[in-house]
């Protein structure tokens, strides 16, 4: 039997009576249990067959700590062949790959409107934003599409060279619109995007949110001023749960490093580079792109309409799949994925014309470090 809570946490824990890195036998909610298994983005609690509790042990007898550290990783893909979405694919039909290394796959079959979403809408309120702002009135609207039926708690933040919190994590949804009413152009000479990013991140990780995890940035497509690296926003979301949607205005043209699409360079560390090049030349794309989220650009109300519309569409049309990294003894020593920044691609053979939409990276962390936390 399993029980599992999210998210992994030393608050929780300690509340719990575990002790950071102690997993020696113990008892909770009714269940023995010996091992505790760091799992990605939670914690499983192994119990033992039955629920029954073993013979006491002598006291001399030694006692063995057992802690097996596996990654949980979500990959949320939308398929399309031509204009339509393909819908009942099968777990069977999907090949993941793990920087080239497939991998076994779980396709998550609940109901969409199960899901609880957890939002983060961050618009940016400076530089060539204050032209934009008449484009939003619809936001309300469109926030109601993206949530749809499912559980739903939305927190606003607006952004220049700092963060404004204008609600926190709320589902009343009269509480929502009063706060996106209030958010205006601001005269401000930045455009913190990876502050805005790391500080949506740092919400959700606060208020423990254990559903699905969104963030709906509106913003320029260039980082101006931020703090906080590119390279830590990407470390940050390659270990989360997070995906980011991103709807960029006035974009011009976009200069993208495509090589993550066609298996340039070579190495962890190449891959981070290009990913953090990236990252500044058009944050919005580079960090929808890397979570597994849309990226839309706009110039014109119609086409903020249009991209928010094709956005909640694809919202509530994809498939959750995931895989707990595994890799030849020979190439990790264990088997568990090497530390630092990975590529996963997603290919459906049935379908090789399909376009396919999915998470292109996730953040390995190194042996201890998850349960140390």
């Amino acid at each position: 039997m399993h029980v599992l809570i999210k998210p992994v946490n030393g608050d929780i824990l300690q509340r719990m009576g575990i002790e950071r890195g102690s997993v020696g036998g113990g008892r909770l909610l009714g269940m023995s249990f010996r091992v505790v298994r760091v799992v990605g983005f939670g914690v499983v609690l192994a119990g033992l067959a039955g629920g029954q509790e073993p013979s006491a042990p002598a006291d001399d007898a030694p006692k063995t700590t057992i802690q097996v550290q596996s990654q949980l990783v979500f990959v949320p893909t939308t398929v399309e062949a031509g204009k339509d979405i393909l819908y009942e694919l099968k777990a069977s039909q999907f090949v993941v790959e793990d920087n080239g290394i497939p991998q076994k796959v779980r396709l998550d079959e609940d109901d969409e409107s199960a899901r609880p979403l957890s939002l983060v809408v961050a618009v940016q309120c400076s530089r060539s934003a204050v032209a934009e702002f008449d484009k939003l009135q619809g936001l309300p609207t469109m926030i109601d599409a993206i949530t749809g039926d499912a559980p739903a708690e939305v927190a606003v933040i607006q952004f220049g060279t700092g963060e404004d919190l204008m609600t926190g994590f709320t589902r009343d949804v009269n509480v929502r619109d009063r706060a996106l009413a209030k958010l205006t152009p601001c005269e401000d000479g930045g455009d913190n995007i990876f502050d805005a990013v790391d500080y949506a991140n740092t919400l959700m990780e606060a208020h423990h949110a254990t559903g699905r995890r969104a963030v709906l940035l509106i913003s320029e497509t260039r980082d101006h001023g931020s703090e906080t690296k590119a390279e830590t926003v990407i470390h940050e979301l390659g270990k989360s749960n997070t995906v980011v949607d991103a709807v960029a205005f006035s974009p011009g043209r976009d200069e993208m490093v495509d090589d993550l699409h066609h298996g340039g360079g070579g190495g962890i560390l190449s891959l981070l580079v290009m990913a953090v090049e990236a990252a500044r030349k058009n944050a919005p794309k580079e960090f929808a792109r890397l979570s597994g989220g849309e990226y839309i650009n706009f110039a014109t109300q119609k086409g903020f309409d249009q991209g928010m519309n094709t956005l909640s569409n694809h919202v509530h049309n994809f498939y959750m799949l995931s895989f707990v990294p595994r890799f030849p003894a020979d190439m990790a020593g264990s088997g568990v994925a090497a530390p630092g920044l990975h590529k996963i691609t997603v290919k459906i053979p049935d379908y090789p014309k399909a376009t396919i939409r999915h998470r292109e990276s996730y953040w390995a962390e190194k042996p201890g470090d998850a349960a140390a936390k």
